[in-house]
């Protein structure tokens, strides 16, 4: 077994990882719920951080089966870098055209890429903590 499949993640930094998350992601929410914009302007917020969430842990997820030499299509790979080239590029949009003031806009995009992040580095976590729970049983049978 390789030192990387059995590396478990510090707790401090699987805390790290889900607080940023949950920061990002309820601070999106907060600045959604209190802006004056329409109902639809909002919704298409929500459905680009949805999207963006996907996105980041289907790339990650799949780049890390291609590290660990699992199958995937070069296809798959390519809708994923895709699908977040896309959500990035719609939320850039949308803040570029919003009539907001630019600290809102800022906001908005910080909060965003720090959600995208802490995603990725929460599904880092859950797969190395999986396979760090696994390695004991698979060397005892």
């Amino acid at each position: 077994m390789t030192q990387q499949q059995s590396a478990r993640p510090s707790p401090a930094f699987v805390g790290a990882s889900w607080s940023a998350m949950i920061v990002g992601i309820l601070a999106y929410l907060a600045g959604l719920w209190n802006a004056s914009m329409q109902l639809n302007e909002k919704g298409y917020y929500l459905t680009i951080l949805l999207y963006g969430c996907f996105a980041a842990v289907s790339l990650q997820k799949t780049l890390r089966d291609r590290a660990e030499n699992l199958p995937v299509t070069g296809l798959y790979v390519g809708l994923c870098w895709t699908s977040l080239s896309a959500a990035l590029g719609l939320l850039t949009v949308g803040l570029w055209n919003a009539a907001l003031m630019p600290s809102e806009k800022g906001f908005y995009a910080m909060s965003y890429v720090l959600t995208l992040f802490a995603i990725v580095a929460v599904q880092k976590n859950v797969r190395d903590l999986a396979a760090a729970n696994a390695a004991p049983v698979a060397s005892q049978a």
